[in-house]
């Protein structure tokens, strides 16, 4: 799948806010520094697209994306980053989850989780969140050039395993933004939604 045109529409913190539009929608979420920038920018072939930031945390609003003018891609800031206030995260916490509430074009959420850690409870209480809320969402494993081969399918492998019994749950693929790996299973995932 190629894209011929990639625009950032605006960034906010407010539900009111929210682009008006009937296209089928997509967000991805996981914690500071997973990798989504990164993941977005390889996703539709642009280097500078989504901003990436050494320092974690810099996101603070959820940034919307229009691609090809057929659906939108939805950037939400990171969470578990350490250094910034109690107040900040549970402020981006409850945008987080509103958003996931009262979107009614969302297709689906992307849950970006860094392959080189074992499963973090955090990330585990996201997933939770979803399939109670009956979300449907796909588990992205990023940085899997960082890793070996045998050590990216083990940890699919285990992911697949503690969600065998999610009903929400639509995959889980192994990606690396570095190397464009995964990029094609996703996209596959993603048509199936438009």
């Amino acid at each position: 799948m190629k894209f011929i045109d990639a625009n950032f529409i605006f960034g906010t913190n407010k539900s009111d806010e929210y682009p008006k539009t009937n296209l089928p929608e997509f967000a991805f979420t996981g914690r500071s520094n997973v990798g989504k920038s990164s993941f977005i920018n390889n996703l539709v072939n642009r280097k500078k697209l989504a901003k990436i930031s050494s320092n974690p945390g810099m996101t603070k609003a959820i940034n919307f994306f229009s691609v090809d003018d057929k659906f939108i891609l939805a950037d939400l800031p990171g969470f578990g980053y350490a250094k910034i206030s109690k107040t900040s995260r549970s402020e981006w916490k409850k945008m987080i989850y509103t958003y996931f509430e009262k979107r009614n074009e969302l297709k689906f959420v992307t849950v970006l989780i860094d392959s080189r850690h074992d499963p973090m409870p955090i990330d585990l209480s996201l997933i939770e969140w979803l399939e109670n809320h009956e979300k449907q969402y796909v588990i992205v494993l990023t940085k899997c050039d960082k890793i070996t081969k045998s050590q990216a399918k083990d940890r699919v492998d285990e992911w697949k395993y503690l969600t065998s019994n999610c009903s929400f749950k639509v995959d889980v693929i192994p990606t690396s933004s570095h190397t464009g790996y995964g990029r094609d299973a996703f996209l596959a995932v993603l048509k199936k939604f438009l």
